[in-house]
């Protein structure tokens, strides 16, 4: 039974991931001034790198990156085919890792703590990327400041197959941007769900933004204190269950 339980954990997941990839293009959550490289300079070094890279290795047209921060896996695809997969660690509970569907953005190779490798993430709110450790004791559990964690030689493995702009979808277990719960949000929190909550109030003309930031700012705040006047709910700068429920927020086990 386990065995069957796991086989369809996986399906359900790709079937996420084909989701989440046609989200971006729905809700253009991703913003494409954001998928740049910073230099001229190193746009033409990592040009001429990925030129060789793909002489020497399957240029694979449609690979996408699956995160589950609940398995502590990275699953490489090409289309829904497997290519590899590594075990990872994710962020620490008070720093967790970002939910949501996001894009390789720059490519590097470093040292030291980060490892030998580094993979930036579009993420609007912080600075998160997929590296090395110089900690292999730590893959495997929650011990990042959000980043996705890897063995050195699994990170350089990753590398040299991944594009600039190759999607990554980081999910823990099946309940999208809320995987780490319905925690009650507040002024200056920043995360997936908070993506997740401007988004419901945009689609009902609350939030007036093309950008959704994960942060909650004054124009979010502003946005909840009148859907709540329209929804005859008591004006609370914090969002708990009754916001939750009157946003169709629920969590189905």
């Amino acid at each position: 039974m386990q065995k069957y339980h796991g086989i369809f954990r996986h399906i359900l997941l790709l079937i996420i991931l084909t989701i989440m990839i046609i989200l971006i293009y729905l809700y253009g959550v991703i913003s494409t001034k954001d998928m740049g490289i910073s230099s001229d300079k190193y746009r033409n070094d990592y040009i001429a790198w990925e030129n060789t890279m793909l002489d020497i290795n399957p240029n694979y047209e449609n690979l996408k990156i699956l995160i589950d921060v609940e398995e502590k896996r990275l699953y490489l695809l090409n289309n829904n085919d497997l290519i590899n997969s590594y075990t990872i660690a994710s962020g620490k509970l008070s720093t967790p890792s970002p939910l949501g569907l996001w894009k390789i953005v720059n490519k590097a190779r470093w040292s030291g703590g980060f490892g030998t490798r580094w993979m930036g993430l579009n993420v609007p709110w912080g600075s998160y990327g997929i590296h090395g450790t110089n900690k292999p004791g730590s893959i495997g559990y929650n011990a990042s400041a959000g980043c996705i964690r890897m063995n050195n030689r699994d990170v350089e493995d990753l590398y040299k197959y991944v594009k600039v702009n190759t999607p990554v979808v980081i999910v823990n277990g099946l309940y999208g941007p809320f995987g780490y719960g319905m925690r009650i949000i507040k002024p200056g929190h920043r995360g997936s769900d908070v993506i997740e909550i401007q988004r419901r109030l945009r689609a009902l003309g609350y939030y007036n933004s093309e950008h959704l930031d994960g942060k909650y700012g004054p124009m979010l705040e502003q946005a909840l204190y009148d859907f709540q006047r329209d929804n005859n709910l008591p004006k609370d700068p914090n969002i708990g269950p009754d916001v939750y429920d009157k946003l169709g927020v629920i969590l189905m086990e």
